[in-house]
């Protein structure tokens, strides 16, 4: 997995590529040829892109496999549920694939021959591919771009943030497991959120116990050995947004396509997660005053 340094000196400074904890970096020819100082023109052209979604919001992790995606999908209450479905180019961009009146999604998984191809793409065709799906997708007027991202501090991160700065991003929500080989990882993403200035809305502990359905009883599958997501976020003044607990539904509904939040309603994971994404429409709404405030002002 390609990281940005522990004390990378950040892209915008004097020392950006040329710094003794830039050797090695993946972005270190980028950050010292100046690239990432001189503005691209698309930055400008997705903050215009952007006036029409009204939040944007990363999902963020430095570890892999940590649920990541299937929370990017309950907090955008659902992926698409037809493999086959296409993406279509409009007269204003290419249109998202929609599964309800007020869901799409849009996916490189879309743009394949077959669902069984791989991406083998270097950075730039990485960063290409970020750079179109935010100025040439056709959102419309929406409430929320959730950004489902990779695990790792690398280029489509950065991208992401750059890309998305003329457009002010709400913020990251940040996912992990409650074991220290996450947390080691986590920690670095949290790092990386305060080097590009990207506001932190919470950590979510995500497989966090599991519940019987049965005798009801708490088994901890991944032991919190070190404390867990609350002792991090302690240590790191980052809120804890809540945690999610294991539930096999949640798997069966995400390999059909379909919302767990529906199908479980009495769920402790579901009952979690309602309770996690109404603190993310409260950071946003008051991230959103504050915009208006400083407008006015």
């Amino acid at each position: 997995m390609e990281e940005v340094p522990h004390d990378c000196p950040g892209a915008d400074s004097a020392q950006a590529g040329r710094g003794a904890s830039c050797q090695g970096c993946p972005n270190q020819r980028l950050c010292a040829s100046g690239a990432g100082a001189t503005p691209d023109p698309a930055i400008e052209e997705i903050k215009e892109k952007m006036k029409t979604v009204k939040h944007k919001i990363l999902v963020l992790s430095g570890k892999g496999g940590v649920g990541k995606s299937t929370f990017s999908a309950h907090l955008a209450h659902g992926l698409a549920e037809d493999e086959n479905t296409q993406v279509h180019q409009s007269g204003s961009g290419w249109s998202p694939v929609y599964m309800e009146d007020n869901l799409g999604v849009m996916s490189v998984g879309f743009l394949l021959s077959s669902p069984d191809d791989a991406v083998i793409w270097r950075g730039p065709k990485k960063n290409g591919m970020i750079k179109q799906f935010l100025r040439d997708v056709d959102w419309g007027e929406v409430d929320y771009l959730i950004v489902d991202t990779p695990p790792g501090t690398s280029d489509e991160h950065l991208s992401v943030v750059q890309y998305l700065a003329a457009a002010h991003i709400d913020g990251a929500v940040i996912i992990t497991t409650p074991q220290e080989v996450s947390l080691q990882d986590v920690r670095k993403e949290i790092n990386f959120c305060r080097k590009v200035k990207l506001p932190i809305i919470g950590v979510v502990e995500n497989m966090s116990g599991f519940i019987c359905p049965k005798c009801k009883k708490e088994s901890q599958i991944f032991p919190p050995t070190t404390g867990g997501a609350e002792l991090m976020c302690k240590d790191l003044e980052v809120p804890l947004l809540g945690r999610v607990p294991l539930d096999p539904v949640i798997g069966k509904n995400c390999d059909k396509g379909q919302s767990f939040l529906i199908d479980a309603p009495d769920s402790p994971a579901t009952l979690a997660y309602r309770s996690i994404i109404q603190k993310i429409q409260e950071f946003c709404s008051l991230h959103q005053s504050e915009e208006e405030n400083l407008i006015s002002s």
